[in-house]
């Protein structure tokens, strides 16, 4: 259907941070798939993982019991309790194939509360169903798909006043509030300083979930491998996917305290949540993806932005690690984007003056080098100059 519509490139095989066009010419890539291949393109780790265990067992439902998604289910646990027993020992992992289904998790979660209002960011984004499209924040993907589930409100993103005022307007049937530690969509968007920390005490003050979504932050995007742990909060819920699987898909919707107990017997489910392949896929990002992993890509994404920030036509560089937004002085990304096509590099434009730049974590300083040359020529020829 003609919902992407007509691509102007067929891609064949990769390798690392490379794709291989059907056109026979090499592109650096900086989309990583919208943020999904983390390590990029046939990463040994992946390729043992995925082969072994599609060899071994490919799919039993959830009516069963498989060593992967325990081991994901685990690991994931471990990295969000960071050495707390008493958050460790109260949190649990629901498995979904995708970061909509984990945001519609989280929303039957809120209502789970007994509650109805969810306040949700103006401008963000959670997904293209229909409960996740109820919180995203953006009426060009929503208002054509109306009416849509109700009990959702908008607060301007970064801004506790308004936050404060619309919870404090109806405190007792809140039952959550749903942001992105950095809007992605519209344009990588870093929260500012201290609004993740004020959102936390707020909703703790008046009971309500506290819903962190990292589908595109998390799994060590920008350098940590939550976000939301920069800000030093810890959230009720926390959605992700995209890098989890790194290629395959996968999504959890992670729960802390009293959240992680909402859900019953019967009261959700999926098919495919939990496949033993992809759940090994992701076992093996997550023994990828270290500290000494997460400092790289600290360095890299620094060097990046350092690098970009040097360019003609770029106006600053915000975001962190390997999610960056390029603000141009002029509104030529979705040219620049085009022109890639021809000077051998995938990018992507959240925006018409916005570059987004989220390539694999997995990619070298030579080839961070080699795509900002090409980025260059490619807002060169998209200013016309």
């Amino acid at each position: 259907m003609d919902t992407y519509g007509q691509p102007k490139l067929g891609i064949v095989s990769g390798h690392g941070s490379v794709l291989h066009g059907a056109n026979g010419r090499d592109y650096i890539d900086m989309l990583a798939g919208i943020a999904v291949s983390s390590l990029g393109q046939g990463h040994p780790a992946v390729v043992a993982a995925v082969t072994e265990q599609i060899s071994t067992l490919t799919h039993v439902s959830n009516l069963f019991a498989t060593t992967p998604v325990e081991q994901v289910a685990a690991g994931l646990i471990e990295r969000f309790s960071a050495g707390d027993d008493s958050i460790k020992n109260s949190t649990r992992v629901f498995f979904c194939n995708s970061g909509a289904e984990a945001n519609e998790a989280a929303f039957k979660l809120a209502r789970l509360t007994g509650r109805k209002r969810i306040l949700a960011s103006v401008n963000g984004f959670h997904g293209r169903t229909m409960g996740s499209l109820a919180m995203t924040g953006q009426p060009d993907k929503r208002d054509k798909f109306a009416p849509l589930p109700g009990g959702v409100e908008f607060f301007p993103y970064g801004d506790i006043d308004y936050l404060t005022t619309l919870v404090e307007s109806n405190p007792a049937d809140t039952a959550a509030v749903i942001l992105e530690p950095i809007q992605g969509e519209t344009g990588v968007i870093p929260a500012p300083e201290g609004f993740l920390a004020a959102v936390r005490k707020l909703t703790a003050a008046h009971g309500i979930l506290f819903v962190c979504d990292e589908v595109q932050t998390g799994v060590g995007r920008t350098g940590d491998f939550f976000a939301h742990t920069h800000d030093r909060v810890i959230p009720d819920v926390v959605t992700m996917a995209k890098g989890l699987g790194a290629g395959l898909p996968i999504g959890a919707c992670l729960a802390t305290g009293d959240a992680a107990r909402l859900f019953g017997p019967g009261s959700h489910g999926t098919t495919f949540g939990g496949n033993p392949v992809a759940c090994a896929a992701a076992t093996a990002v997550l023994d990828t993806i270290d500290d000494a992993f997460l400092a790289e890509v600290r360095r890299k994404g620094d060097y990046l932005a350092g690098q970009m920030r040097q360019l003609d036509h770029v106006d600053h560089v915000r975001g962190r690690g390997l999610m960056l937004g390029v603000v141009l002085d002029a509104p030529i990304a979705k040219q620049a984007v085009d022109a890639g096509l021809t000077h051998g590099v995938i990018l992507n434009a959240p925006a018409d003056t916005v570059l987004r730049l989220v390539p694999p974590l997995v990619i070298t300083d030579d080839e961070i080098d080699r795509a900002v040359e090409r980025i260059d020529r490619c807002l060169h020829q998209a200013a016309g100059d």
